[in-house]
């Protein structure tokens, strides 16, 4: 078993719960925000894995985007949650407590 790829399936099981749990916190960011809070707690992504998602949860409106024009470059696209992501996110957190609250029992035992 390679354990860095055990690792790093498992925190791409978790992304779409962080990445809601990061724009509620943030109520509005762009890709560059998102990946800088999700490094700040060691959870390394990339953006040719984060734009997927985004595109995803956007489809499935959970999030939504809006342009907003730079002065430093082109237009930056800034994601906030939408009533549908918010109680997704609140789905998704009682599952996570759920599944480490089993897990950690099992553990333990």
């Amino acid at each position: 078993m390679n354990i860095e790829n055990t690792k790093a399936q498992m925190r791409k099981g978790l992304l779409e719960l962080l990445v809601l749990a990061v724009l509620r916190k943030e109520e509005e960011a762009y890709v560059n925000v998102i990946l800088e809070k999700l490094k700040e707690k060691e959870v390394i992504v990339v953006e040719g894995t984060i734009y997927p998602l985004l595109t995803r949860l956007k489809n499935e409106g959970y999030i939504k985007h809006r342009w907003v024009e730079s002065t430093e470059g082109p237009p930056r696209k800034y994601y906030q949650l939408t009533d549908e992501g918010k109680a997704m996110l609140d789905q998704l957190k009682q599952a996570w407590e759920d599944i480490s609250k089993t897990v950690t029992q099992i553990l333990n035992d």
